[in-house]
């Protein structure tokens, strides 16, 4: 009993008092531990689907940004033959700016994320001249919209990934040091003062049962 009370003692929660009080709040600390432990495996877990959710969303996504960006270009450059650079680079000065970008905020279990608003809708009808132009060019202005708007997605879900990602890290931190550090030191130190508290006692029954012998010989 000696040897295993002084190699529990190294595990224990240092300033522990071996009283029953002392037991009963190790017990609720112990219990409350399991539960947290409980709830953030959970969360882990459930980050962990989400994340790899993402990153599938992400493949898919950068593969038809991708395809996209490659037919545009391919149009601008046909487009760039028909017209020539200095008139192309006039007829692109003449489009209006690109509008403001609008993000919010999501959450998703407890991890803040960006949500960004698709551009608007801008005007069917171009600000230059149909006859300065060529049909194509009016696709092209549409395709590379179109892709402007893939690749905020684009950013929007790698924000997204590096988010989750830094929270599931922190996430397996709490997992670990609970499952491997904190209950393991109250549930030594449980044993410890139920060990010491029971010792106590039998120390107790004896010293009553010498007074007893005494009394009665007496």
């Amino acid at each position: 009993m000696g040897i295993l009370v002084k190699s529990l003692t190294k595990d224990i929660i240092e300033g522990a008092k071996p009283t029953r009080m002392e037991l009963l709040h190790i017990r609720k600390r112990r219990t409350l531990a399991k539960k947290g432990h409980k709830l953030l495996t959970e969360k882990r877990d459930a980050l962990v689907q989400e994340f790899f959710n993402i990153i599938e969303q992400r493949k898919d996504l950068r593969l038809e940004t991708e395809d996209e960006l490659v037919i545009a270009y391919e149009d601008l450059l046909r487009s760039r033959m028909i017209l020539g650079k200095d008139r192309l680079r006039m007829l692109a000065l003449s489009v209006e700016n690109i509008p403001s970008i609008t993000v919010h905020t999501e959450n998703i279990l407890g991890v803040k994320v960006p949500k960004i608003d698709p551009l608007p809708v801008r005007p069917k009808t171009p600000r230059y001249s149909f006859l300065d132009s060529t049909a194509q060019l009016d696709g092209v202005s549409k395709k590379f919209e179109n892709s402007l708007n893939s690749i905020l997605k684009l950013a929007e879900i790698e924000t997204r990934i590096r988010r989750l990602a830094r929270d599931i890290e922190k996430t397996k931190r709490r997992v670990n040091a609970l499952e491997h550090l904190f209950i393991p030191q109250l549930e030594a130190t449980e044993r410890y003062i139920e060990m010491q508290l029971e010792e106590r006692e039998r120390e107790d029954f004896f010293r009553r049962k010498r007074i007893k012998a005494i009394m009665e010989k007496a």
